[in-house]
């Protein structure tokens, strides 16, 4: 029985994390859905990865609810630093993957438990709805309606509290896109800073000036612009013939940007960008609202 949840033990850890954000929850809930197996054995499952996949989604739907019951802080997200294991399952690895992208271009704590876990196992595991209508307990309708509204609340990526900000980062692009040095200038803050992470190296460009002669190349004829959160801030995906090639974060400060964060490394984003941003998905947009 132990190695028979150990080969599941992977994908779990996908499921569980890309639902509560933490590792460390992740792990706390993989292990619960152990101990549970466990007490069950395997005598009466018929087929186990399902049966896992129920248990552990409920585990993670029961900690998202006594987090808002105790009113927790959402969780800040972002990229997993532990490189992948040699000969380790390319499946668990491609769904680690994908759960660490969505973490980090939307905040998946605007959603409901019950949306959360909805989309997750329909829009990342393609669980069938039948099958969530049990975890949650609803109609395959019902449960239906919870993936469709999370999924358009994910794609519109900005919370109200932050209608201002994205403005503001909504001018930004607007001159970088005409390349007008004086309109950017307009809009950033005389120390802000540009930190740029790329194959060769992490960039820092400071200053106004400096900032916005470096924003005025960004145009590109042919790139497509979506709104995304970036590590909980108004930020872009630019993507170019169906491929990430720039994601980009806003501090925004009294209506200046103070911080541009990016990441350019393409096989890095490759790995990180959930598959359902593309171009032709709803939403998309050559602008950055």
């Amino acid at each position: 029985m132990t190695d028979q949840f150990e080969a599941h033990r992977p994908y779990l850890h996908a499921i569980a994390y890309r639902m509560l954000g933490s590792h460390a929850d992740a792990d706390d809930a993989v292990q619960e859905a152990w101990l549970r197996l466990a007490r069950t054995g395997t005598a009466d499952i018929a087929e186990l990865r399902g049966w896992l996949t129920t248990v552990t989604s409920r585990i993670c739907l029961d900690m998202l609810r006594r987090r808002k019951v105790r009113g927790e802080e959402p969780l800040e997200l972002d990229i997993d630093p532990r490189p992948a294991a040699e000969g380790g399952d390319p499946e668990a690895e491609a769904l680690l993957a994908e759960s660490v992208g969505l973490a980090l271009y939307v905040v998946m704590d605007q959603l409901t438990p019950a949306e959360r876990v909805s989309f997750v196992l329909h829009d990342v595991f393609e669980v069938p709805f039948d099958t969530i209508a049990d975890i949650l307990d609803r109609s395959t309708a019902a449960t239906k309606m919870l993936a469709s509204r999370a999924r358009g609340r994910l794609r519109l990526g900005t919370p109200p509290e932050q209608e201002a900000d994205r403005g503001v980062v909504d001018a930004f692009l607007a001159a970088a896109g005409n390349g007008d040095v004086a309109a950017l200038l307009t809009v950033l803050a005389p120390d802000v800073e540009l930190t740029s992470r790329s194959p060769q190296g992490t960039v820092v460009i400071r200053g106004a000036e400096r900032v916005a002669n470096q924003a005025a190349t960004f145009a590109r004829p042919d790139a497509v612009v979506r709104p995304a959160l970036v590590a909980g801030v108004p930020g872009i995906l630019v993507i170019v013939g169906g491929r990430p090639v720039t994601a980009m974060g806003f501090t925004v400060t009294d209506g200046l940007v103070t911080a541009i964060h990016g990441v350019t490394d393409p096989v890095r984003l490759g790995q990180l960008v959930p598959s359902w941003v593309s171009p032709g998905a709803p939403g998309g947009a050559a602008s950055a609202r």
